[in-house]
């Protein structure tokens, strides 16, 4: 059923404090249609809702074919017949800047910066414990000198047949922990997110479980600082709707986990503060959308206010801002990872939803403030937990895998249709961090590797994928 359209509604008060002039809204919207480019729009997706319930139901989901039976391209990936692939930013490489390349590569964004020159900003999700985790910057930069994760940036250009050349690389942020997935803002930087609230009580010198902010044109380590307002719990991705400069969070927590939006007083200018706000589903408070789902049903949502976005017990209860939310009528889901804005949409994956547990992908439309189940996997051989999510120019979403088994990247068309796009050859490890260039020649996609020191020796690195993508829905 489609969505009817309807006004745009903000909340009363939504924007009181710090009141934007009409000048400064209207520049906002100005900057905000050229910041949104190319992955703004995927017109084709609507139709993902209404036919993905038949697929299941069916079981017509597992036959998709995609772009063909996946052949080893090379020793880390199989990939459909036409595709190739290139190594970049592998552990342990020396980067431009002397530095080398950190761990467990995860969540990854991706800036324009001429016709043939983007700039890649990816997460290092490392896990060392303190005194054991190297840290990444000098100690004025970082935000706990003892936490070993953080951000390095990559510079390449992308060549006429879409092969990648690695121009330079360097660490831009450091001293944070478990850096998992993030998302990119229109106004050009990168959102890291750490997935814990682990702080003084584990031997950190600060508390952690925020949101940082990395300009993608630093050529240099920034210093990080974190964004408070924004929440702190167990944090994976970010989407940005770029018509109101809204924040979308997801929450990586087993059973207990929310969908949030940050409502900055300044669209584009998060450190001015805002609001944090839970999604409730309408009429239905306290609602479970973990299971007994069906794909293609709307409901309409509003959100309700989390008073205390920085609790002073979150370390002891990694879900006290989950609580606060659901106690005032907040909707429950499970293990919130991937977030990607599309379509005028915010797209995000449960991990482990679904009645077979194996994963659900969601869609919340904010001009009409409806949710919809648009597929949920059936099988293993289906999908095995979603976790990062990209959508392509083309208009087809692309899944990144993270399951003990085999891992692969699934496809997921317009038609409802979901198939293998590539598998991991080198280990059981997750993809992430999928992004495309703007003009959809080139995917770049991250294989995680170890999260510590002490792991059984998965490297992490990042790959850039090229073919045909004509061919099929990515």
């Amino acid at each position: 059923m489609p969505v009817p359209r309807k006004m745009l509604q903000v909340p009363p008060g939504a924007l009181r404090r710090n009141q934007l002039s009409k000048i400064a809204r209207r520049e906002f919207v100005r900057r905000a249609g050229r910041w949104a480019g190319t992955a703004a729009l995927a017109p084709s997706l609507p139709g993902l809702a209404a036919c993905t319930g038949r697929a299941v139901a069916s079981g017509a989901a597992a036959a998709g074919t995609g772009y063909g039976p996946l052949r080893p391209a090379g020793p880390e990936l199989a990939l459909p017949d036409g595709f190739s692939y290139a190594v970049l930013g592998v552990e342990g490489q020396p980067m431009s800047d002397g530095r080398p390349t950190p761990r467990a590569h995860d969540g990854m964004g991706l800036f324009p910066v001429s016709d043939d020159v983007v700039r890649l900003v990816r997460n290092h999700e490392d896990q060392d414990p303190p005194g054991v985790a190297v840290p990444l910057v000098s100690p004025e930069l970082a935000y706990d000198p003892l936490a070993g994760g953080g951000t390095t940036t990559l510079e390449v250009r992308i060549e006429a047949d879409g092969s990648p050349t690695l121009l330079r690389d360097f660490v831009s942020a450091g001293g944070t922990l478990i850096n998992c997935a993030g998302g990119t803002t229109p106004w050009r930087s990168w959102l890291t997110c750490e997935e814990t609230t682990f702080g003084r009580g584990r031997g950190w010198s600060v508390p952690h479980g925020y949101v940082f902010e990395v300009p993608a044109d630093a050529d240099e380590p920034v210093a990080a600082e974190p964004i408070r307002e924004m929440g702190r719990f167990v944090h994976e991705a970010i989407a940005v709707d770029p018509a109101t400069g809204f924040v979308y969070e997801t929450e990586d927590y087993n059973r207990r986990a929310g969908f949030y939006r940050f409502r900055p007083h300044v669209p584009g200018s998060l450190r001015d503060g805002g609001a944090l706000e839970m999604l409730a589903v309408r009429d239905a408070p306290q609602v479970d959308l973990r299971t007994d789902q069906r794909p293609g049903e709307w409901r309409g949502v509003e959100w309700v206010p989390i008073e205390n976005p920085d609790p002073p017990d979150a370390e002891r209860r990694a879900t006290t801002v989950w609580e606060e939310g659901y106690e005032a009528g907040g909707a429950r889901f499970s293990r919130l990872e991937g977030c990607w804005h599309a379509d005028r949409s915010i797209y995000f994956h449960a991990t482990n939803g679904g009645d077979a547990q194996l994963g659900q992908v969601w869609r919340y439309v904010p001009e009409e403030e409806a949710l919809a189940l648009v597929f949920e996997s059936p099988s293993e051989d289906v999908l095995a937990g979603p976790d990062n999510l990209t959508v392509s120019p083309r208009g087809g979403i692309l899944i990144c895998e993270d399951n003990s088994g085999a891992t692969h990247l699934r496809g997921l068309s317009p038609a409802g249709e979901i198939f293998s796009f590539a598998r991991n050859l080198l280990n059981s490890r997750e993809f992430a961090g999928a992004c495309f260039s703007p003009d959809g020649r080139t995917l770049f996609i991250n294989i995680q590797g170890d999260t510590i020191s002490m792991g059984p020796g998965n490297l992490g690195l990042t790959l850039a994928i090229w073919g045909p993508w004509e061919r099929g829905p990515l």
